[in-house]
């Protein structure tokens, strides 16, 4: 029985940490700024949430974007386009510092001079 009790008292950030999350190849890293939802700043440019964008939190589960207000967040996000030419961003990842660690694309450009492997979740330097 001891040894149950200590796996219900182990501290949140190593049970996260037991967990890998799986990021689609299409998503990107930058930092995301909260400000008046749905406008928020993107790397400091401005960006807008889309209507049913998806915000999930270190432990992967859903956030209201407006409890995120003021906090600058290092983020994975992915966009979908709309008829004029812009994007909005459709699903965001609030990254725990393990999943910082790990290289991961910025900008579609980086991600095209690298291979994606899904299983492992990294990212390797093409032709090396």
């Amino acid at each position: 029985m001891p040894l149950f009790m200590g796996l219900l008292a182990m501290p949140d950030a190593r049970a996260q940490s037991l967990v890998r999350r799986a990021f689609p190849a299409e998503a990107l890293r930058a930092t995301l700024l909260i400000t008046t939802p749905p406008e928020v700043r993107l790397n400091g440019e401005a960006a807008r949430l889309s209507p049913g964008a998806r915000l999930r939190d270190e432990s992967n589960l859903l956030v209201m974007s407006a409890s995120l207000i003021g906090r600058r967040l290092p983020v994975h996000y992915t966009t979908e386009p709309q008829f004029d030419g812009s994007m909005l961003l459709r699903e965001v990842w609030i990254l725990r510092p393990d999943e910082l660690e790990r290289f991961w694309p910025r900008t579609r450009e980086e991600a095209a001079l690298h291979q994606f492997d899904p299983v492992a979740q990294t990212w390797t330097r093409r032709g090396t």
